[in-house]
């Protein structure tokens, strides 16, 4: 791809001319060939892709007709200097994770904690945690809330008997519906 010096000329030049492609690249304008896709019938992944795309740009859409939702992308937009629809697309299409779940301090008893560290490119809009026995019985579930440090924190509700081995599932869910869910064992 050719590099373009902005000038009068191709300053505001975005889009195809003929077979060029212009496009704005962290200030500078591109210019590349457009693609040749004639002749090829596009793969099972690309047709997914393509959906996914779609599904985004209609999120995105419906996002930024609510002016709250818009404020919320438009202010995290500026700060990543990014267009507020990119923003919104990359939230829909960019699901949250869940990078930990400390569980040193739950032992069981009622109000002890399981804290949980998650990531999102945008805002995690909620995190839920279940536990159950290690057959599959629910034991209690809830919400976690979000302290001071950017980590949400579950407050045990209900006691659990000591030798009891539970799993703990949590699940992320980021603002426009994407969740991740992950779990972990212990023995009390």
């Amino acid at each position: 791809m050719a590099k373009v010096k902005l000038n009068p000329i191709v300053e505001q030049l975005r889009g195809q001319v003929g077979e060029l492609v212009f496009r704005r690249t962290f200030g500078k304008v591109v210019v590349g060939r457009k693609a040749d896709t004639e002749g090829r019938e596009p793969s099972p992944g690309q047709l997914e892709v393509r959906d996914r795309f779609r599904e985004a740009a209609l999120y995105g859409r419906v996002a930024l007709a609510n002016p709250a939702t818009k404020k919320l992308y438009a202010d995290a937009a500026d700060k990543k200097g990014k267009p507020v629809f990119s923003m919104v697309m990359a939230d829909f299409l960019n699901a949250p994770s869940i990078d930990e779940i400390d569980v040193s301090e739950y032992t069981g008893a009622q109000g002890s904690p399981i804290s949980i560290r998650t990531e999102d490119d945008f805002m995690i809009d909620r995190v839920t945690v279940n536990i159950s026995d290690v057959n599959g019985a629910q034991l209690e579930n809830g919400d976690a809330a979000l302290d001071p440090n950017g980590r949400w924190v579950y407050a045990a509700t209900s006691t659990v008997p000591a030798g009891t081995d539970v799993r703990i599932t949590v699940t992320a869910t980021d603002r426009p519906g994407s969740a991740v869910v992950r779990d972990t064992d212990k023995s009390l």
